[in-house]
């Protein structure tokens, strides 16, 4: 049987080799190399760093943190959520050596963490974080590329943040860009949209050729023609800032000279150490919520090993701080990117990376010809493949415990940043866990009762103290001169706190007529709560019978101990 299995042939999509899916990740690499060029140099602005250094992380994440990587889908990068942290720690250092420096030392901290295999944190937070997460990046993502597409380039790219860079937010540059629209950038990303959503078509994907040449890279092409060609025209050329803005160097030597290196002798700098860990807390952070919505957007559904990706961060960042990069973190719009463009395995990032290096190394020019208007056209696509209706309605008929973290999520994102997002989502689905766990702490089902049967209350699996007031209430509220039964038989956790509650319960009862029998309970009246907190026994009715042949031999005994 197992012979068989292991013969049977592996389509293109199942195939792991490095070089086995060629055809498909070779074509999806062009696509993020587009995407990562403007987000590279836009998140460089927004960090106060030379604009060398978003490109110079741009390549490490594809050539460094890609093959140490164990994410088939992820591609890693210059973070937009770490631009703030980055613009006041270059600030408050002084110099842009001594901030490299705190790079190297975070990526060592993040070393540290993948080896005590810290990556498990990533699987805390819930699916509906998750996916408001992906949806509230692709609605910012359509809103701040809005601007680009009517030419309006004040705001860089990268900055994702709801105040932005320049003063405004959001929203507001919205109502400046209509003071500024540019014909041309609005006909070129015009044509763009119609050659992106004409290249979706069933139609086009029938067509040899579609699944060769892609969209984006059309998308782009037409474009530089279109700067081009608009140049002698004054209502339609394109101005320096509506362009691509990669530093071009004359010369390799020129070229090699835009790397800078770490000034060790700020080793002793504690202020070095306090920022290299919150980078390495941040920049964990963000990878590990990353991998959790790459992993749920791949056809395949492959599981990141989290550990792995702690430590190819760490790599990746030690190895960008020590030639002048800034952090990287694995990104999602650049993921979302290659899973949608059809990439099959990590080669796709590798090669992105590759292209990124050959690129700013001999054609910088050409790159510096690419109108942001036709990226802009590229991002709409991504945004909305992210933020798409149908999630928002299919979220919503899984109810409210999925759908308001959802909401909370995507509005936090929008109007404050991504981990601050992210926070709320979250906190708002503890609260929902906790105010769940405050209603059902048991089954009790008094109204359908019959007339002379016992109030029967069945205990859930775990009580908490968070359980207290709930129980307290219902017990308080129990109708005089009856039998109430207290089943604790599929009980496995109960705190003391629970546990003295009953016992206050029983005593009270007495004077209220009321009967009361516990179930997978022993009497525990005599007990001192206080000396015996953390081991308050649970005992099954079932194994009352041979409870004292069980002790004497000390064998298999079915009695339970539950910590309070």
């Amino acid at each position: 049987m197992w012979q068989k299995i292991s013969n049977v042939k592996m389509s293109p999509q199942e195939k792991t080799g490095f070089f086995s899916n060629l055809k498909y990740d070779l074509p999806a690499s062009i696509v993020v190399f587009l995407v990562a060029v403007p987000l590279c140099l836009g998140i460089a602005l927004a960090s106060g760093a030379p604009l060398f250094s978003g490109i110079i992380a741009g390549i490490v994440g594809g050539l460094i943190v890609a093959l140490i990587s164990g994410s088939a889908m992820g591609v890693s990068g210059p973070a937009a959520g770490l631009a703030v942290i980055v613009l006041s720690a270059i600030q408050d250092l002084g110099a842009f050596e001594t901030f490299l420096l705190a790079v190297v030392i975070s990526g060592v901290f993040q070393l540290i963490l993948g080896l005590l295999k810290a990556g498990v944190i990533g699987y805390y937070f819930p699916s509906s974080v998750i996916k408001g997460m992906l949806s509230g990046i692709g609605i910012i993502i359509i809103l701040k590329q809005i601007p680009h597409a009517f030419g309006y380039d004040k705001d860089p790219e990268g900055d994702f943040s709801f105040f932005q860079v320049d003063g405004h937010n959001t929203l507001s540059q919205l109502g400046y860009m209509l003071n500024d629209i540019s014909p041309g950038a609005i006909a070129i990303s015009a044509v763009s949209m119609v050659i992106l959503i004409m290249w979706e078509r069933p139609f086009m994907k029938k067509l040899s050729f579609t699944r060769i040449i892609q969209g984006p890279l059309v998308v782009v092409t037409i474009g530089i023609l279109a700067n081009m060609f608009f140049a002698d025209n004054p209502i339609l050329t394109l101005r320096a800032d509506q362009v691509v803005s990669i530093p071009v160097a004359d010369t390799l030597g020129g070229f090699f000279n835009q790397f800078t290196f770490p000034d060790f002798t700020q080793l002793g700098n504690t202020q070095v150490y306090v920022i290299a860990i919150t980078l390495a807390v941040v920049a964990s952070l963000e990878t590990l919520l990353c991998v959790e919505a790459t992993d749920k957007l791949d056809p395949q559904k492959r599981v990141t090993p989290t550990n792995r990706e702690l430590v190819a961060q760490g790599a990746g960042n030690i190895f960008s701080g020590l030639i002048g990069g800034l952090p990287v973190t694995q990104v999602i719009v650049r993921s979302s990117a290659n899973i949608q463009s059809g990439a099959k395995s990590k080669a796709s990032a590798f090669f992105h990376g590759i292209l990124l290096l050959l690129t700013a190394m001999a054609i910088p020019t050409v790159l510096n010809m690419i109108p942001l208007a036709s990226l802009a056209a590229i991002l709409f696509i991504v945004g909305y493949k992210l933020a798409k209706p149908s999630l928002f309605k299919q979220m919503y008929h899984m109810g409210n415990s999925q759908f308001i973290p959802f909401i909370v999520t995507i509005l936090g994102i929008v109007f404050t940043d991504l981990l601050i997002g992210i926070g709320l989502g979250l906190a708002v689905g503890i609260i929902h866990i906790l105010w769940s766990n405050y209603k059902n702490p048991y089954q009790l089902d008094f109204e359908n009762r019959k007339e002379g049967e016992p109030i029967k209350i069945r205990l859930a699996e775990n009580m908490s103290f968070l359980n207290k007031a709930s129980v307290l209430q219902t017990l308080n509220r129990l109708p005089d001169d009856n039998h109430v039964v207290i089943d604790a038989t599929y009980t496995k956790s109960m705190h003391v706190d629970i546990l003295e509650i009953i016992d206050d319960f029983k005593v009270n009862a007495a004077s209220r007529d009321i009967t009361v029998e516990l179930l997978g309970m022993k009497n525990t009246e005599a007990e001192d709560h206080v000396d015996s907190y953390g081991r308050v026994e649970i005992e099954h009715p079932e194994d009352t019978d041979n409870q004292e042949s069980q002790l004497q031999s000390n064998t298999e005994h079915k009695k339970e101990t539950v910590h309070g």
